[in-house]
């Protein structure tokens, strides 16, 4: 399975804003701290927003922060729902023009393999990627960065 950067930078995010604890973060902050684009994670902690998985402020003094406690935000759950529309192989789309698809069983297998993927990660949630004893570390990493 390959998730997409997008889902990538969501999770990290997420997980920049769960090393924090509750305090307000910027978006500037958090692409330093990756060294990712500031435009591409605005769109990011848009959709973001507009799923309920962070709550933003505007204003001089906003910023961003979780909406839930990191043990609530399950990993399985959110990447379903920031991979969605993306499909792993031409067959599970709409587009499929694949003239083998009616006696393929490739299909079948990839859905058993993708759905064993997704189990997997509801096992997890947010917490579980800032466990306690690496918390500090983490925030040490993000704060080195700037």
């Amino acid at each position: 399975m390959h998730i997409t950067r997008y889902t990538d930078y969501s999770l990290r995010v997420l997980m920049y804003l769960a090393a924090n604890d509750d305090k307000l973060a910027t978006i500037r902050d958090i692409a330093e701290s990756y060294d990712i684009s500031k435009n591409h994670l605005m769109k990011i902690v848009q959709q973001l927003s507009a799923k309920g998985y962070i709550e933003a402020t505007r204003g001089k003094n906003g910023g961003i922060r979780l909406a839930s406690a990191p043990k609530e935000i399950n990993i399985g759950e959110l990447v379903r729902d920031i991979e969605q529309g993306s499909p792993l192989v031409e067959c599970f789309g709409q587009d499929n023009v694949c003239i083998i698809t009616p006696a393929c069983q490739l299909k079948r297998v990839l859905a058993e393999a993708l759905e064993s993927f997704f189990e997997t990660l509801d096992h997890y949630s947010l917490a579980d990627m800032i466990p306690p004893k690496h918390k500090s570390q983490l925030q040490e990493l993000l704060d080195a960065a700037f």
